[in-house]
């Protein structure tokens, strides 16, 4: 099986920039889009081959989130258990087998001025996998907003406490990975340096690859052996993210 998950950056301007191309190009059984910016209908994507879960922002022009899936789930769900609605940053949909959850974290915003907010949803978050795990595994997949460790993006030293590389952040990832789930692709590639997913706009950040890996795959445990590989496609432009992918053997 093959998931794609991208941070799109508002997925109009995306798809002027090529997106339908990568999207028939990599032929995956799901894709998940995080800031979406839009809601149904605001743009033509035709995706004859795949159902398709929105679950835009009440904001205009913010947030959101999207999945493709060729396969009809059991069932959708969005938020988590009623909360964090309102700005469609999660969408779950369940499988025979897993759970696909597709989640968009909410920047902890300049001086920390949103950590607060961005503990609570870390905290609910992991509460609300982790009770999902105990029925059948979870895959999660989406921009959440932090790198982890220092190998995760070109500058650690100057970026310690700033928005995505503040300790409170990293050590919620931490408990996340404690409470049972990997992350795929440092599970596989523990020492590959220099992998981003997410690079400024400003200064030719991409161009110099000064980036963060801040978008993820992360499973539960116990499919963890089940990966075959996670990819970082890191050649395809559209936005200021670049897509990752997960293979992964769920016959």
């Amino acid at each position: 099986m093959r998931i794609i998950s991208w941070n799109v950056n508002g997925l109009r301007a995306c798809i002027t920039k090529g997106f339908m191309d990568f999207f028939n190009s990599v032929d995956a059984d799901i894709v998940c889009l995080q800031e979406i910016k839009m809601l149904d209908g605001q743009a033509k994507v035709d995706t004859p081959k795949y159902k398709q879960y929105w679950n835009s922002a009440e904001k205009k022009g913010y947030s959101g989130t999207l999945i493709f899936t060729k396969k009809e789930p059991i069932s959708y769900a969005f938020g988590m258990d009623g909360k964090y609605t309102d700005e469609g940053r999660l969408i779950t949909l369940e499988y025979d087998n897993f759970y696909m959850v597709n989640c968009y974290t909410p920047n902890a915003q300049p001086e920390l001025a949103r950590l607060d907010y961005r503990m609570e949803f870390e905290d609910c978050f992991r509460e609300y996998l982790s009770k999902l795990s105990k029925c059948k595994p979870v895959i999660v997949c989406g921009d959440l907003n932090v790198a982890h460790q220092e190998i995760d993006l070109k500058n650690p030293k100057p970026n310690v406490g700033n928005p995505g590389f503040s300790n409170e952040e990293r050590e919620k990832f931490t408990k996340l990975i404690e409470a049972g789930f990997t992350d795929s692709f440092r599970h596989l590639y523990p020492e590959l340096i220099d992998q981003y997913t997410w690079w400024s706009y400003r200064f030719s950040a991409r161009t110099k690859n000064v980036g963060w890996r801040i978008d993820y795959f992360v499973v539960s445990d116990d499919l963890k052996d089940k990966i075959i590989d996670s990819i970082i496609y890191k050649d395809v432009l559209g936005s200021d993210h670049c897509p990752i992918g997960l293979e992964i053997d769920l016959i």
